[in-house]
C-alpha cells in the first residue's frame, strides 16, 4: 500500500513541476512585485522538493513543507480586520475566537504551518517558546494554526514544552480566508507557513509570506517587526 502512495506520489510531483514553471507570474515592473515573483517561484521549487511527501504523512521529519502562492482568494488586507475565526484549540479548553484573543488587549502572532512534528514546523514552534519571554514584554501572545486534530495539536505541544496553543483549522477553512491554504490534489487543503500579527483591536497589521527560506530566524524576525509596530 505504501509503495502505491509512494508512485503515485512520484507521478503526481512529476506532473506538477512543469505545470508550475507555466504557471509562473510573468515579470512585473516595479522591484518589489520582481522580488515577490521570483520568491514564488523558488518556492514552487522547493515545495515539489518535499512538501508533498510530507503531507501524506509518508515521512514526520527530513524535507519540511514548502510555502506556496497563496490561495485563490488572496491575502487579506493589512490595515483591515484580521478575518475571523472560531477554532477548537490544543488545551482542550474549547473553541477560540479572533474576538477572545484580542479582548485582553495583546497583541497576537497567529501563524500558520503544515504539520506537527514535520522538521521545519518543530523547528520554528520552538523558535517562537525560545522567545516566548521577549514576547511577553511585548505585550504579545503566540498562536499556532494547523490543519491537524485537535489531539495531534496537543501531543505537539506537549512533546515539545510548548507554552502557547495551537488551533485546529480542519479542512482549511481559516487558512483559506487568510490566504494561507496549500492544497495538494489527492491529499487535501494544509496551512501553507505564513505568519499574521494582529493589534490589540483586531486589525492586520503585518504578513510574512516568505518564511520557509528562514525558518530558524523567523522568530526573531517577528520580533523586530512586532517591536517596529508597537513603535509607530
Amino acid at each position: 500500500m505504501m509503495l502505491r502512495i509512494g508512485i503515485s506520489l512520484l507521478a503526481f510531483l512529476a506532473a506538477w513541476a512543469p505545470l508550475s514553471s507555466a504557471l509562473s507570474c510573468p515579470p512585473q515592473k516595479t522591484s518589489a512585485a520582481n522580488h515577490q515573483s521570483s520568491s514564488l517561484a523558488s518556492t514552487r521549487r522547493s515545495f515539489v522538493g518535499g512538501a508533498a511527501a510530507a503531507a501524506a504523512g509518508l515521512v514526520t521529519s527530513g524535507p519540511s513543507f514548502a510555502s506556496e502562492p497563496p490561495s485563490s482568494t488572496g491575502l487579506p488586507s493589512k490595515g483591515a480586520r484580521a478575518p475571523s475565526f472560531e477554532l477548537p484549540n490544543s488545551r482542550g479548553t474549547g473553541l477560540v475566537t479572533l474576538d477572545g484573543l484580542v479582548k485582553n488587549s495583546k497583541w497576537t502572532v497567529l501563524y500558520f504551518y503544515p504539520g506537527a512534528f514535520t522538521s521545519g514546523c518543530t523547528l520554528e514552534a520552538r523558535g517562537f517558546q525560545k522567545d516566548l519571554e521577549e514576547y511577553r514584554k511585548l505585550n504579545a501572545q503566540i498562536v499556532g494554526v494547523s490543519v491537524d486534530p485537535v489531539e495531534k495539536n496537543a501531543q505537539f505541544c506537549t512533546e515539545e514544552k510548548l507554552d502557547f496553543f495551537m488551533l485546529s483549522d480542519k479542512g482549511g477553512i481559516v487558512s483559506k480566508k487568510y490566504g494561507s491554504a496549500l492544497s495538494i490534489p489527492g491529499f487535501g487543503t494544509f496551512s501553507n507557513r505564513q505568519t499574521y500579527i494582529i493589534d490589540p483591536s483586531g486589525e492586520l497589521r503585518w504578513i510574512f509570506t516568505d518564511v520557509e527560506s528562514k525558518i530558524a530566524r523567523h522568530s526573531s524576525e517577528v520580533l523586530e517587526k512586532l517591536a517596529e509596530l508597537e513603535r509607530a
